[in-house]
C-alpha cells in the first residue's frame, strides 16, 4: 500500500476492531475469514485437566530378577477433542511395585519420562533409549523374548502404548514376508511332527519345533532365527540377512 499523505498519528488495531472497515471500504474481517483455527499441540505449559484417560500394564519379570510385578500406568491427554485434529498424547506415567529395592530409580524414571511427555514433540526416542540399557548382571528371558534389563522391558511397554495411540507403527513383516513365514512354519511343524519324541526332551509342549536350534534375532530379540533356504531368517518378524 502506497502512503500519499503525511503520517500524523497511529493506533494499534485491537480484536474489537475486527469488524471495522479499512480505507478502501473493504471489511477487515473478510481478510481473515476462512483461516484455519489454531491447533493445540503438546507443550510443557499445558495445564493438566481434571480427568485423563489411563492404561495400566502389568510387567512380570522372572523371580530371580524381581519377585514382585510392576504396574505401569500411562495417562493420556486428548487434544483438540471432537475435531479433525484430535490427538491422544501421553501426559504422565506412574510405576508401582512392592519391591522397594527399585524405589529410587523408579521415582526418578517416572518424573523424567513425564517431563519428556509434557514437553511435546517427537517423544518416540524414549523407546530406543530405554531399550538400549543393559543390566551389568546380565539380561533374562521373558515369554520367549530376551530382555537386556528391566529398564529395557519398560521401554517395550512404552513402545506398545505408543503403538496403541498411533504415535508409532507396529513392527510387522510385509504381506509377502508373512506369507513366506507361514509356509516355512508349516514345513518346520510337519518336520517336527516326525521326531516329536526327540523334541519333547529339549522343548516344552508350547515351543515351536524350530526353537530348539533357533538363535536370537537382533531386530525383535526373539529366539526365532533359523537357517531357511540357505539364509538366516527370523520366524517372528521376518528379518533376513538376504534382504
Amino acid at each position: 500500500m502506497k502512503i500519499s499523505k503525511k503520517i500524523v498519528g497511529y493506533a494499534v488495531a485491537k480484536p474489537a476492531d475486527a469488524n471495522s472497515q479499512d480505507k478502501n471500504g473493504s471489511d477487515i474481517a473478510s481478510k481473515t475469514e476462512g483461516t484455519k483455527a489454531d491447533v493445540i499441540q503438546m507443550h510443557e505449559k499445558l495445564e493438566r485437566p481434571n480427568k485423563l484417560i489411563g492404561s495400566t500394564y502389568k510387567l512380570k519379570t522372572p523371580d530371580h530378577v524381581s519377585e514382585h510385578a510392576m504396574y505401569i500406568t500411562i495417562n493420556d491427554i486428548v487434544l483438540n477433542e471432537g475435531t479433525e485434529n484430535e490427538l491422544r498424547r501421553p501426559f504422565e506415567v506412574f510405576i508401582n511395585s512392592k519391591n522397594l529395592e527399585h524405589y529410587q530409580w523408579i521415582v526418578a524414571l517416572t518424573l523424567i519420562m513425564s517431563a519428556v511427555f509434557r514437553k511435546g514433540g517427537d517423544i518416540t526416542f524414549l523407546v530406543d533409549e530405554l531399550r538400549s540399557v543393559f543390566d551389568p548382571r546380565g539380561g533374562y528371558w521373558n515369554k520367549g523374548k530376551y530382555m537386556p534389563s528391566i529398564i529395557a522391558e519398560i521401554g517395550e511397554v512404552i513402545e506398545s502404548h505408543l503403538i496403541d495411540i498411533g504415535m508409532l507403527k507396529a513392527l510387522a513383516p510385509s504381506d509377502e514376508q508373512a506369507k513366506l513365514i507361514e509356509e516355512k512354519k508349516a514345513e518346520y511343524r510337519a518336520k517336527g511332527a516326525a521326531d516329536a519324541a526327540a523334541q519333547s526332551a529339549t522343548t516344552s509342549d508350547t515351543d515351536e519345533p524350530w526353537m530348539a536350534t533357533a538363535s536370537l534375532c537382533s531386530k525383535c530379540s526373539s529366539k526365532s532365527v533359523v537357517l531357511m533356504d540357505g539364509c538366516q531368517t527370523c520366524m517372528n518378524c521376518g528379518d533376513s540377512k538376504c534382504g
